[in-house]
C-alpha cells in the first residue's frame, strides 16, 4: 500500500466502507486513504478481476475485492448480499464508478447515452438505495459529480449531463434521508489525470499531455489534481468532521470553475 502522509489515523476508526470503482484512479486512492485512516474494511468493486487483485495487493489486507457492474441489478445485489453477510453494516459509500467518453452534438449515438446513463445514472441510483437497508444513523454517502456538470465541455454533454443529473440527486436525496441521521454529498473534481483518460476516452499520452496542460493554463492554481487530493476531500465528506453538511457539492478543481 502506498503510504501517504496523514494526520487522521483514526478517523474512520472501526467503519465499514464501500468504493464502487475502486480498482483504479480516484476509487483507488480513497480506498488507500480509508485504510489508511482507520477504516476496519473497505469493499472495492470493479468489471476487471486482474485490477481488483492488483488494487487488494496494493491496498492491503483490509481491502476485500467483489467483482461487479452497477449497472447490472444482479450484480448490486450480491455487492451488497455480500457487505451485509460478512459486516452487517456498512458506514461510507463512496459512489465513484462511471464513465464517458467524447462525442459532439451531431454525433451522439443512442447506444452511448444508454451506456453512460445506464452506468453514471441509473447505476449510481441503485448503488445508494441498495446500500441504505445496511446504512445507521452518522454513515455517509459521497458521490463522484464533475465540474463538466456547469462547464459546458464541448464533445463531453453525455457525461455532463450524467453528472449533473447526480448533482440533483444529492439534494433530492438529501431531503429524503431527513431524520435519518445518514449525509449525502458530492465531490466535484476538476481535471484529474487517471488511467480512465486511457481506458475510457481512448486518449494517448500525447492526447493527455497536451490536455493536461491546456487545463492547467486556465485553473487559478496553476496544475491539474492528483487523485490523492480527491480522496482527501472525499474522506472528508465521510467523516464525522463533516456531520453538518450534507445536500452540498463540494469542487476540488483548483479553483478552475470558480473564477
Amino acid at each position: 500500500m502506498k503510504t501517504l502522509t496523514n494526520i487522521h489515523a483514526t478517523r474512520h476508526a472501526g467503519k465499514i466502507a464501500l468504493v464502487t470503482g475502486g480498482s483504479s484512479g480516484l476509487g483507488l486512492a480513497t480506498a488507500q486513504r480509508l485504510v489508511q485512516e482507520g477504516a476496519a474494511a473497505v469493499y472495492i468493486t470493479g468489471r476487471r478481476q486482474a485490477e481488483l487483485d492488483a488494487a487488494v495487493a496494493d491496498i492491503g489486507e483490509k481491502a476485500i475485492a467483489i467483482r461487479g457492474d452497477i449497472a447490472v441489478a444482479a450484480d448490486l445485489d450480491r455487492i451488497f448480499a455480500t457487505i451485509g453477510e460478512r459486516h452487517g453494516r456498512l458506514d461510507i459509500l463512496f459512489a465513484n464508478a462511471g464513465g464517458g467518453e467524447f462525442s459532439p452534438l451531431g454525433a451522439i449515438t443512442e447506444a452511448q447515452f444508454d451506456k453512460y446513463f445506464g452506468i453514471n445514472v441509473k447505476g449510481t441510483l441503485f448503488t445508494v438505495q441498495k446500500a441504505l437497508p445496511l446504512m445507521k444513523p452518522g454513515a455517509a454517502i459521497v458521490i463522484t459529480g464533475s465540474i463538466t456538470s456547469i462547464k459546458g465541455a464541448p464533445a463531453f454533454g453525455v457525461y455532463a449531463a450524467t453528472k449533473a443529473a447526480l448533482r440533483s440527486f444529492t439534494r433530492t436525496w438529501a431531503s429524503d434521508l431527513k431524520g435519518s441521521g445518514i449525509r449525502v454529498n458530492i465531490v466535484a473534481p476538476g481535471t484529474v489525470v487517471t488511467p480512465g483518460y486511457k481506458t475510457e476516452l481512448g486518449m494517448n499520452d500525447e492526447q493527455i499531455a497536451q490536455f493536461d496542460a491546456q487545463a492547467a493554463a486556465i485553473t487559478p492554481l496553476g496544475r491539474t489534481g492528483t487523485p490523492d487530493e480527491i480522496a482527501s476531500a472525499v474522506s472528508f465528506l465521510a467523516s464525522d468532521e463533516a456531520s453538518y453538511i450534507t445536500g452540498t457539492e463540494l469542487f476540488v478543481d483548483g479553483g478552475q470553475v470558480q473564477v
